[in-house]
């Protein structure tokens, strides 16, 4: 049954293990390694907008964060089968956020909403968002005309995301937030004094500087080595598109609970 409310922390918990935000997630191991291996062997396209060098070059050292911040398993002769997110650490992450979040709403801050997978999370910006700007944040809006090489950069419902075909689109790229803070910078307006994003929108933003904070799944490492370098606050580790994205209403719930926004 779906939970009425703001659930707490163990009703939470509980909740993410039933819907496979965490706990037993639907990513298999092989899956992980495989992205794990990538990003150590310097494919761009796992690194989120990030530059990582050659601090991240051994998968085993990539492996080893992802067991500390999110709960994969940490067996490295562990290669096939299902992989985990420690519920726990989700929901540490989620009182880390609010933390954030709180501070952005005590000082009014200029915040800026991006997602990178909105078929799962687009609803958990949006309704963060509203709750800012009720605090009397500005939710910071985008320069007209973006465009990347894989399509046009709008705002909807608050969140920047990437357009394609008419279509909100999936995208690992950290260009598009490279095209909305050099839009700023050319228009003459500040930057954000926070982002909240995920994926390279996340990653773009805490290189270029800003003060970043985010969600990313158990096979998206980049954004957890960020965060273990202080490039990003916070980093929350979950499923970041399960099968209904009612199942995130509850954490949101939760998150701006906890941020004193409910």
């Amino acid at each position: 049954m779906p939970i009425s409310g703001t659930p707490s922390r163990a009703q939470l918990v509980d909740h993410l293990v039933r819907t496979r935000i965490a706990g037993d997630v639907a990513t298999p191991r092989e899956n992980n390694l495989s992205h794990y291996r990538q990003l150590a062997n310097g494919v761009r396209n796992f690194w989120f907008g990030l530059e990582l060098g050659d601090r991240w070059t051994d998968e085993q050292d990539v492996l080893a964060v992802m067991a500390e911040r999110v709960g994969v398993n940490d067996d490295p002769e562990y290669r096939y089968g299902q992989d985990t997110i420690d519920p726990e650490l989700t929901v540490d992450a989620l009182e880390r956020l609010a933390a954030r979040l709180r501070k952005a709403a005590e000082g009014r801050q200029r915040v800026l909403f991006a997602t990178g997978h909105p078929g799962g999370l687009l609803d958990v910006h949006r309704a963060t968002a509203a709750a800012l700007r009720a605090a009397g944040c500005e939710i910071v809006v985008i320069p007209d005309g973006l465009q990347t090489d894989e399509g046009y950069v709008m705002q909807f419902a608050d969140v920047a995301v990437l357009e394609h075909g008419a279509t909100l689109w999936h995208t690992h790229s950290g260009e598009p937030m490279r095209a909305i803070l050099t839009g700023l910078e050319r228009e003459g307006r500040p930057l954000p004094d926070l982002v909240v994003a995920d994926h390279g929108w996340a990653g773009y933003a805490g290189q270029h500087g800003v003060d970043s904070v985010g969600y990313a799944d158990c096979n998206d490492p980049a954004l957890f080595l960020a965060e273990a370098e202080g490039t990003l606050q916070v980093v929350v580790p979950l499923d970041d598109h399960v099968v209904s994205p009612r199942h995130y209403d509850p954490m949101t719930a939760y998150l701006l609970a906890a941020a004193n926004l409910a």
